[in-house]
Parts: structure tokens; sequence; C-alpha cells
């Protein structure tokens, strides 16, 4: 099949793309219960549904929330309450044209639920049959216990866990940030009596949040919520995780995956969080070195040299801490080649200039992307949920494209100095160390690990 490519004499005509139009901002009814919970409901029409997420802190202290124990908690939430079994949930989702699945990582365990309008009640009455009364069956619990461990050995045989285990360590060190999947001997230990009494402990409406967007009306949904949700009580205990210490780059950390046909490159450091003064302008240098399909990365060490399908860079946000983090799969003989010109593109970012057309393209990218998710009642309900998780009020959502909007060449590369400059990033390599190391020695110290 033969490519069609656009005629010079058409493309010129071709539509220039124009600034996105300010997002107007949904009606929304903000409220905190005496509980602690916070409830966010906004009118979204268009269908007659209603999305649901509810974000529960689950760490306290210097602890990750127990890995293994928060990680089979969300795996069996929904496998039965004194009132009703996996089935009877099943039966009752399917009725009011529903769904509930449940998501644990370090800082929460989330609840991502959907219905129909009308259904609106019973949908938070089940969410909270779930959080305050599952009972953890035995035999669902050895069923999901041998299952994770399986999960976990199959994830760690792959080179890009690895890698990614790796370079979190390698930025947090023994903060829970820093600690990948649950070992297999502590899932091992996990009982459902342990499951039950952590449910108690950290399932608790303090601080969490949760978001009902769709055809409903705001304060008419905050009052299903008041009336569903009025059992949960919290105990007092407030969760939070400490702040993780600045990491320093260090000597590259090879590890080693003998034979292996590829290396797998990761490179990360701090970054700042959707607060942050910075944040618009690190966004845009993210974009620009490697955040989407036409950026630098991509057009360097894929389009032009073909080292590898799918560079890509990106910024994580957590609670305590943000990174930013590079990825590049290539194989073992371009491993130097492609680091090399990695680097280069880095410091291409940190000395700029940046053309006015990519600067523009990135720009229409964010303000484009960030209005089409918002456009579904699902993406609204996510971005509004991650807005009160960072403590930013709905208003970000139309302030920040215009502030991305606004932002010089100067201001993005002074960003990309303070936050992609090699020097301060630490680097992964996940490889074969004999055939990589002596690559590797041109490009500083090497620490192998087995």
């Amino acid at each position: 099949m033969t490519a069609t490519l656009i005629a010079p004499e058409r493309a010129a005509n071709i539509p220039e793309v124009r600034k996105p139009k300010p997002i107007k901002l949904p009606t929304v009814a903000d409220t905190r219960f005496r509980s602690g919970l916070r409830v966010i409901a906004a009118r979204k029409p268009g269908v007659p549904r209603v999305e649901a997420r509810l974000a529960i802190p689950i760490t306290r202290g210097g602890d990750a929330g127990k890995a293994a124990v928060i990680t089979l908690l969300s795996k069996t939430l929904m496998s039965g309450t004194t009132q009703r079994s996996a089935t009877d949930i099943a039966e009752l989702l399917q009725r009011i044209g529903g769904s509930l699945d449940v998501f644990g990582d370090q800082e929460d365990v989330t609840l991502f639920g959907s219905a129909l309008a009308p259904a609106l009640g019973a949908l938070l009455e089940l969410m909270a049959e779930v959080v305050i009364d599952a009972t953890h069956p035995e035999d669902e619990v050895g069923l999901q216990r041998a299952r994770l461990i399986q999960e976990i050995a199959l994830s760690r045989s792959q080179p890009e866990t690895v890698a990614h285990e790796a370079l979190v360590r390698r930025l947090f060190g023994r903060h829970p940030y820093g600690r990948g999947l649950p070992e297999p001997e502590d899932v091992a230990k996990v009982k459902p009596a342990a499951l039950r009494t952590n449910q108690a402990d950290r399932l608790l409406p303090s601080g969490s949040v949760l978001v009902l967007v769709g055809d409903i009306s705001p304060d008419k949904a905050v009052a299903e919520a008041q009336r569903a949700l009025e059992g949960w009580k919290s105990s007092g205990m407030k969760p939070g995780l400490a702040t993780p210490a600045p990491s320093k780059p260090g000597a590259i950390l090879l590890v080693d995956r003998p034979g292996a046909v590829q290396t797998n490159i990761r490179i990360g450091g701090p970054a700042v969080n959707r607060k942050h003064v910075d944040w618009p302008a690190l966004a845009l240098a993210n974009l620009v070195f490697g955040g989407y399909f036409v950026s630098r990365l991509v057009d360097n060490i894929r389009e032009k040299r073909g080292y590898t399908y799918s560079p890509h860079s990106g910024v994580r946000h957590m609670r305590q801490a943000s990174f930013f983090t590079t990825q590049a799969d290539v194989g073992t003989e371009v491993t130097g080649p492609a680091l090399a010109e990695i680097n280069y593109e880095l410091g291409r970012m940190v000395a700029g200039p940046i053309e006015a057309g990519e600067l523009q393209s990135a720009k229409r990218y964010l303000g484009g992307t960030l209005s089409m998710s918002l456009q579904t009642q699902a993406g609204l309900a996510a971005y509004l949920s991650v807005l009160a998780t960072d403590g930013l009020p709905i208003e970000y959502l139309r302030d920040y494209p215009k502030a991305v909007e606004d932002l010089s060449e100067e201001q993005v590369i002074v960003a990309a100095r303070r936050y992609l400059a090699p020097h301060k990033l630490a680097y992964v390599m996940v490889g074969d160390a004999s055939a990589v190391a002596p690559v590797l020695d041109g490009f500083g110290a090497v620490e192998t690990a087995g």
C-alpha cells in the first residue's frame, strides 16, 4: 500500500492551527464533610451517566502503606462484604449499568466507578459498603495472593520493570517512593485478618476526595454522597509521607542482563509539582525535548537514526515529589551512539535556542490535549481528582493553558537548565554488561549491579 503525501501546492492551503479556545469551567459544588471527606461534584451533560473517583490516602509516617498488604487489599476489596458476595456486587453493577474498579499504589487506594445518572445513589452506597465493610474472604485472598506472586515474577523478568525499579531506587533511596513492586515473600505472608485490620486503620475519610462528574445536579449529588457515606468515620489518624531528601546523580548504574540484545536506558531527576511557578515552563521544555511524537528526541534517535521505536520523556507527579524521566530501549550495539544523542539533545535544550515553530507547536499540543481531555465525563473527573489531590483550585484548568501560552523562549530554556541538565540527572542502564560497560566508560564512572 502506497502512502499518500500532501502535494506542496495543497500543503500551502492547510489552515493554521489556532489557539485553543478558553476552557469553560463547569458548575461545581465543593464541600468537606465533618468526617474529613471532601466531595467535588460537577455537571457535565451529554450522556446520562456519572463518573465517580474516590481517592483514599493510605500511607502514614515513614511506611509505604505496607506494599504487599495494600496491593492485596486493593485486589480483594471487591471480593465481598458482609451484605453481598462478589457475584452479588457484579449483578448490582450490571443492573445499574455501572462498573467499579480498585487500584492501589504507594500512596492511595482509588475507586473508579461509573453508572447511569439516575443510579448515582446506588453506586455511592456500593462504594461505601465496599470501603467500610469488605470481608476479604480466605479463598479470594489465597487466589489473589498466588496471582500477585506470579505477576511480580513475570514483571521482574521484564527489563522495563528492572530499569524502572533501579531508577526510582537511585532517585529516592530508602524512601517509600524508592520501592518498586512488593516482595513475593511479603505477599505470601499476608492473611485476611491483616487486610481487614489495615482496611479499618487506613481506609478513612479524612484526607480522602470523592469526585462526581456527569449529567447530575452538583448539589443533589453532594447530598446523595452525604447520605450514602455518613457511616464512614475517621479515627483521627492523619495520613501522609515525609518529603524525600534530594537525590544525587552518582555514577551510571549498569544492571547486568547477560546475553540481552537491548539496553534499556533510563534517565531521571528531581522535578517540580503543578503548584510550582516553574511547572508550566518545565512542562513545555519536556514536550520540546521528548514529551510527544514530534519532539527533538523522537526526531533524532527514532526518525533520523532508527536507534529505537518509542523514546519518550515525561514528568511523574506524586504527593511529596515529582521527577523527570527519559527512556529509550535500544540495540546493544548502538547503546553508545544512542546515549550520546540523548545527551546531545538534553544539552541542546539547556543551551537553546528553541525555534518559534517548535515552541508554538508544543504550546498548541499542551492546550489542545487538555481541552480534549476535559470533553468527556471520565476525563474531567480524572482532572478534578488530580487537582484536589494537588491542592489546586478548579480555575487551574482555565489558568494553566494561558500560563503556557504566555511563556517566552528564555523561560523555557531556564527551566531546562534547572531540571534537564545532564549533570543533574541519574543514569540507569539495563543490558549485557560485558558488551555495554566498555562503551559506558566514555560517559563517566560506572557502577555495575547483578
